[in-house]
């Protein structure tokens, strides 16, 4: 068995940015302004978001 879960950034209209699962990304679409991914794992997507940060085009939360 394997584990296809992948993982995306997605920016909020606050201006912030959360790691979520794909699962729930299908769930929140209605809020969601902008999105980076899929990631393999959480660990790449947190190394990401990081990055997005320090660019400026996301909020630390």
């Amino acid at each position: 068995m394997t584990n296809t879960q992948t993982w995306y950034i997605v920016k909020h209209s606050a201006g912030n940015c959360e790691i979520i699962p794909s699962k729930q990304l299908e769930d929140d679409k209605p809020e969601i302004i902008e999105q980076w991914g899929p990631f393999p794992n959480q660990g790449e997507a947190i190394a990401r978001r990081v990055g997005l940060i320090r660019a400026g085009k996301c909020q630390p939360q």
